[in-house]
């Protein structure tokens, strides 16, 4: 799918998801006006009759707890009078289950609340022998997009498991003939050449003939043939002209070619003959090929040596002087989690996938490790076995923003 047809879809996917989005519990329901009811330390208050209870997500120079504060008609109540548990529904079916401690004035969350911040939330609070219960949602990175809308916009999903990291090098050269097809055409004998059948750029199969030479000596006419097929890339001969001992013609097959990349001498060690190659240029043509040739002797002037990669090019994607870009395998390490570089979004401060559950996706924040031009390994913040989105998530990331997705407590 090109990307004009992606970013024409961009737009009747919102409309679409209007339409088609699962209706998902509204945090503020119940709430006077709408609005979410605010404690004095600016978190969620909970109120049940006399009794109610201020929620907050602390994260000022901390990984995110919860603090709590409650209060009975107005006046504060002793933490260690209060019995708190709070727990976390999860998209997927997970429970955060979290103890709180008196600490100061007010009660602390004995866990980590991990991101995203997104879940079913439930509240028991005791005090006194009574048992007070809060329910509501609060989301944060969710939308729900229904399946035949997701599979028009082009949405690709993936199961998160293990991957492959490969410890590369990325040089760059440029591709040149291979030196083993270009044969240069001389006169066997001096004498006058009389005819030219061929020109630069023209195709030529072996045996065929360029040139026809009248000897000095015998005043006989022979003809210089094509010591190999492919294409004449300089004509040195003019009827009525005199041989001599330069070449009349230069053939140079382009069938295969040569990549060669330089390699400065600080990244020479870590190089051998046999190491794997993805070769790339700017005209998006692509092709691997093995390290078959490292120069013994640098280059005085640039400090590097070349390294040779074969490539077939029968195709003719290939042009000598192109430039290229080589990026070469040296190593490869298995990891128990990777998802592919083009999956990524930013989301708040975090690079992020985005998680499905039947039509619902919910950003996962992500703490990433080793990578490579394709892959990153994932440390942290997805599940293994959980169906995320490959491809085109930014529609995903477009639909969530416009929903107003917050990160709110």
């Amino acid at each position: 799918m090109n990307k004009l047809y992606l970013l024409l879809l961009a737009l009747p996917l919102a409309i679409a998801c209007n339409s088609a989005r699962t209706p998902i519990a509204d945090e503020h329901a119940g709430e006077p006006g709408g609005e979410r009811a605010r404690g004095p330390h600016d978190g969620r208050l909970l109120t049940d009759g006399n009794f109610a209870l201020e929620l907050a997500i602390f994260e000022a120079g901390v990984p995110p707890e919860f603090h709590a504060w409650a209060t009975e008609s107005g006046r504060a109540l002793a933490p260690a009078d209060v019995a708190l548990t709070v727990e976390l529904g999860r998209l997927g079916g997970n429970v955060d289950r979290i103890a709180f401690a008196p600490q100061n004035d007010y009660l602390r969350g004995l866990a980590v609340v991990h991101e995203p911040h997104s879940f079913d939330v439930t509240v028991v609070a005791r005090h006194a022998g009574v048992e007070h219960r809060f329910e509501y949602a609060s989301y944060e990175g969710r939308t729900s997009i229904a399946a035949d809308v997701a599979r028009a916009a082009g949405i690709a999903l993936s199961v998160a498991g293990p991957g492959t990291i490969s410890d590369e090098l990325a040089l760059y050269g440029a591709i040149a003939p291979d030196a083993t097809r270009v044969r240069a055409v001389h006169a066997r004998f001096p004498g006058v050449i009389r005819t030219v059948s061929r020109n630069v750029g023209d195709a030529v199969r072996s045996g065929e003939a360029l040139a026809t030479i009248e000897s000095n000596e015998s005043l006989q006419s022979y003809t210089a043939t094509a010591p190999l097929g492919g294409i004449v890339t300089a004509r040195h001969a003019a009827p009525g002209e005199q041989t001599d001992a330069d070449a009349l013609f230069e053939i140079a097959d382009f069938s295969s070619v040569w990549a060669e990349l330089d390699v400065f001498s600080r990244d020479r060690a870590r190089l051998r003959t046999g190491l794997t190659v993805a070769v790339t240029s700017d005209n998006r043509a692509a092709a691997a090929g093995v390290i078959d040739y490292l120069a013994p002797v640098g280059n005085r002037a640039s400090q590097s040596v070349t390294a040779r990669v074969v490539l077939d090019n029968a195709d003719g994607r290939w042009t000598p002087g192109q430039f290229v870009e080589g990026r070469v395998t040296i190593d490869t390490t298995q990891v128990d989690l990777a998802v592919p570089l083009a999956a990524l979004q930013r989301f708040r401060d975090f690079d992020v996938v985005f998680a499905q559950v039947g039509e619902t996706y919910e950003v996962r924040m992500l703490t990433l490790g080793r990578r490579d031009a394709s892959f990153v390994e994932v440390l942290e913040g997805l599940e293994p076995g959980t169906s995320y989105v490959t491809a085109n998530s930014y529609l995903i990331k477009a639909d969530i923003e416009k929903a107003g997705a917050s990160h709110d407590h």
